[in-house]
């Protein structure tokens, strides 16, 4: 279909390439006034939302961001060409409590609200139609039109551009997942692969029987809440009534505890001036080295240090009395340090040890830890996350709100990297993106009631002898028996392993793709790349599919925001080629 216009099609319509839109719409002024453009949003989910954030689901399930802390507008923190329009936070916008975590639901509805709002905000000669199908696959050459290919359509979208906006996608289950689904069939046990939890079938998981659960994120915590509350039961204070129906949930992982809590005080005072080790300058460096960089190398020792900086700055500039020098001393002492002299410094310079910043105790706070029964277990990790919920919600230690700070600096710097591989995304999520307060209490409580057992860290889980069996290293020579396994962890789809048929096509086709197995694209602009490196002047790709992926689609005001300098990026790059076509048209 061609109606003479400039087309767009935008694959995704939920907070990604509602985003996009945003950006479009803000710079349409300045870069397509008056030029006349069709935008085809394609997305079987509802524009805002999308899958993942869309309004029926259930209304149990809470974001992971207090109501403040989320927005999709950009504000002056935001390094991109395009023009400023801020815009209500969730809780204004919502009339919440900022400090409230708001529910899925609500999130959807405020995604929508901004959707709406951002097409209506659009010059009256730009149109947009949704459609509500999946969208298959992109044809077409390099120098003429694109041809999207939808569910249910025999005739494709014709678009003089594509960006694919797909945000997280299913993924087919590697050797591991496969070998365990057959297990599972051959003994008719219950097997649960990686998947978004609010979209499992749970029902297979039966009351009172054990359940092993490998994962202990915040894909962990909506099982949780499905399996308990789901079933009916309720929490009174900092006790679970329980219904009955709940299965018995044996939870364990890598690191074997939940993520760090949310943050449960405001930041008062003087903030870190960040970036100060790891800024603009040294990303431009790791990105011009001839033969590239090693993360472990060349990249963390800049993070460990700006994390190290933000700690420290906060510990001497608000609490200087559990301090042996003077700030300007013990700054340019760190400044000029590494390695041995910064550990030797911090060790004279700051008294206890416990205000002292130990990145790999944080990240593994188990290693070593050894009970000789999952009884024991039981109370060490109870206590291991009263003290995780009290040092979070105590302003005395506000050094961990300056690292917090010091991650969205750092975040914001790796983005423009490109892959740096999957270990990072896993620390920072541990330290920066854990559950609210309220949901380590509601564990705390189950874990009292009998009905969620801690397997602990190193978990291992094998299918033998007609049943999954699980392990750990915490609890040496220990294990537990279940019918059920349940992987709760989000699928990590790579171009070769996704179920989605478009990206796999457009790698089939000859897009590139990262050692991680990201789709390959242009940090400039987000256009996608073939493996000779070359841009595609027709298709672009956003999101955590792509080496580009920023920390999230919407983010926390006043922080930069990557996702939203992204999505200017590409959308001045678009508009500013669908305006030379116009022109060459009405030429």
């Amino acid at each position: 279909m061609s109606t003479g216009r400039p087309t767009l099609v935008i694959v995704g319509a939920g907070p990604r390439g509602t985003g996009l839109l945003e950006r479009i719409a803000a710079n349409a002024s300045e870069l397509y006034a008056g030029s006349g453009l069709d935008i085809h949003l394609v997305d079987p989910y509802p524009p805002g939302g999308g899958r993942i954030w869309r309004e029926e689901q259930s209304p149990l399930l809470w974001m992971n961001s207090q109501a403040q802390d989320v927005t999709m507008f950009t504000d002056e923190s935001v390094d991109m060409a395009g023009p400023v329009l801020e815009g209500p936070t969730l809780h204004e916008w919502a009339a919440l409590d900022g400090r409230s975590f708001a529910d899925r639901q609500r999130q959807g509805t405020y995604l929508r609200w901004v959707y709406e709002r951002t097409v209506a905000a659009l010059p009256p000669d730009i149109t947009v139609r949704h459609h509500a199908r999946r969208a298959l696959r992109v044809s077409g050459s390099r120098q003429g039109r694109q041809q999207v290919w939808l569910e249910g359509r025999a005739q494709p979208l014709v678009a003089d551009l594509v960006v694919l906006t797909l945000g997280h996608l299913d993924a087919e289950l590697d050797d591991e997942q496969r070998a365990l689904g057959a297990y599972a069939r051959e003994h008719r046990l219950v097997h649960l692969p990686p998947d978004f939890t609010a979209d499992s079938d749970l029902s297979a998981l039966a009351p009172g029987e054990p359940v092993l659960v490998r994962g202990f994120g915040l894909a962990f915590v909506d099982l949780m809440v499905l399996l308990t509350e789901g079933r009916g039961g309720r929490h009174e204070g900092d006790v679970y009534v329980p219904s009955g129906r709940e299965p018995v949930l044996y939870v364990g992982s890598r690191r074997g505890v939940p993520y760090h809590s949310k943050i449960g005080y405001d930041w008062t005072g003087e903030r870190p001036p960040l970036p100060r080790f790891f800024g603009p300058a040294e990303t431009e460096a790791l990105l011009a080295r001839p033969g590239g960089f090693d993360f472990r190398r060349d990249v963390w020792p800049l993070v460990e240090k700006e994390l190290g900086f933000a700690h420290y700055h906060r510990l001497f500039t608000a609490h200087p009395e559990r301090t042996a020098i003077a700030w300007a001393d013990f700054e340019e002492k760190y400044a000029a340090g590494d390695g041995a002299e910064i550990q030797a410094l911090v060790a004279s310079a700051v008294p206890d040890p416990a205000d002292r910043l130990d990145l790999a105790a944080l990240d593994h706070p188990l290693d070593g830890v050894r009970h000789t029964s999952f009884e024991e277990l039981q109370d060490g990790l109870r206590a291991y996350i009263a003290r995780d919920l009290t040092r979070r919600h105590d302003p005395a230690h506000s050094p961990d709100s300056a690292v917090f700070l010091g991650l969205l600096s750092v975040y914001g710097q790796l983005v423009r990297l490109g892959d740096i591989g999957p270990w990072w995304h896993g620390f920072f999520s541990f330290m920066a993106s854990g559950p609210p307060g309220p949901r380590l209490r509601q564990m705390q409580a189950l874990s009292r009631a009998g009905i969620l057992r801690f397997v602990g860290a190193g978990m291992t889980v094998t299918a033998e002898d007609g049943v999954f069996r699980a392990g750990s290293v915490t609890v040496p020579g220990a294990t537990i028996e279940a019918r059920a396994l349940v992987e709760a962890r989000l699928p990590h789809p790579t171009v070769e392993r996704t179920r989605d048929t478009l990206l796999a096509e457009l790698y089939a086709d000859g897009a590139a793709a990262t050692p991680e197995g990201l789709l390959a694209v242009d940090p400039a602009d987000g256009r996608v790349l073939d493996r000779s490196g070359t841009p595609h002047p027709r298709r672009f790709a956003l999101g955590p599919h792509t080496d580009a992926r920023g920390s999230g689609a919407f983010t926390r005001p006043r922080t930069g925001g990557p996702a939203f300098r992204q999505n200017d990026a590409t959308a001045r790059a678009a508009l500013a080629f669908l305006r030379a076509i116009s022109c060459r048209v009405a030429a």
